[in-house]
């Protein structure tokens, strides 16, 4: 049995085909919901999924009208704008509910095998206005992860999981590794923009750091503790028209700045309500993740253990998590008393 994944975000969608215990064919493609934003229609979206996933499946040798695989899709696939809409679950959620709100569906447009589409999860927040408005936060695709990372890091809670990215997800889980809530940033988007879209793109040329420097990025983050983003943003151009600083030093200065506004989202939000001795495993992108790690291993705040973990690219926790998730809509199948979202 082939196990097939889809993982579509909001600009890209990466198809991986798996058999037992490893990936045995990959692909990729620029597509995601952001197209169906831009353009108002599902075109492009559903042509971008058909043709990663049919290169998926050609590159690992399986035929398309093969019943010896089961696909599933998580992400922004199932959002409204994506392709087939599933409403978030809420928390406390576990691998046994993400399994059971699955939704199975046939769309021939893309291929005529049904696949499952796994749900999003938000926090539980009865009413949202104004003055609650911090303590709700949504993810689609970060539970699967956070499914792979608890089984792969042999994660034991309370602890939050960091998933640094354009969106970096902060996944709160209980002592039963329920995930009970999460908070987002757009801490990888912002430190894009700013490095590429404003005026300290010249005083950066446009890159982002390649190599962690500790003492720069420790006071871009003590100078935005002290005077707040927007001005600590700027003194990049100022380091870099009245001092010796190398291109490298600023832009580890600018990460260190726009990074503390994430340590002060897990210490401040209401969302997470997190506790100080709470261990913390970070996962994710290695620049932003060696960044956060060092930030606060720096910080007295956090007082529990901190787990640094290099995502190995032949064992994604995209697919651990589906694979996990497979497993249990597999069980729940064969039990004749219970029925899931898509029969």
């Amino acid at each position: 049995m082939f196990i097939v994944t889809i993982d579509s975000g909001t600009t890209n969608t990466r198809v991986r085909v798996c058999q037992g215990n490893a990936v045995i064919a990959e692909a990729s493609g620029a597509v995601g919901v952001r197209d169906t934003a831009i353009t108002g229609s599902q075109c492009a979206l559903v042509e971008g999924v058909r043709s990663v996933l049919h290169q998926a499946l050609s590159k690992a040798n399986v035929n398309v009208e093969s019943d010896e695989m089961q696909i599933l899709a998580s992400g922004m696939i199932t959002s409204n704008m994506g392709l087939c809409e599933i409403p978030h679950l809420s928390a406390p959620v576990n691998r046994d509910d993400l399994a059971s709100g699955a939704v199975q569906k046939v769309l021939p447009e893309i291929i005529d095998h049904p696949i499952w589409f796994i749900p999003g999860v938000k926090n539980n927040v009865s009413k949202v206005d104004l003055s609650c408005c911090e303590l709700m936060d949504v993810m689609r695709g970060e539970e699967t992860e956070t499914i792979g990372a608890i089984s792969l890091f042999d994660i034991n809670g309370p602890a939050l999981i960091i998933l640094p990215g354009s969106h970096s997800k902060f996944v709160k889980l209980d002592n039963h590794n329920h995930i009970v809530s999460s908070a987002t940033t757009i801490a990888g988007e912002l430190l894009s923009v700013v490095t590429q879209n404003t005026i300290l793109a010249n005083s950066l040329d446009s890159q982002f750091t390649n190599n962690i420097d500790q003492e720069y990025l420790l006071k871009g983050a003590k100078l935005c503790q002290e005077v707040g983003l927007a001005r600590s943003c700027f003194s990049v151009r100022i380091l870099d028209l009245f001092s010796q600083t190398t291109l490298n030093q600023r832009a580890n200065f600018l990460l260190g700045t726009i990074l503390y506004s994430d340590i002060l989202t897990i210490k401040n939000s209401q969302a997470l309500a997190f506790e100080a001795d709470s261990t913390i495993v970070i996962c994710g992108k290695k620049i932003l993740r060696q960044g956060l790690e060092i930030l606060i291993k720096e910080d007295e705040f956090f007082t529990g253990k901190i787990i640094a973990v290099d995502e190995d690219s032949s064992k994604p926790l995209s697919v651990i998590g589906a694979k996990l998730i497979a497993e249990r809509i597999n069980e729940l199948k064969n039990q004749p008393t219970k029925q899931l979202a898509g029969e």
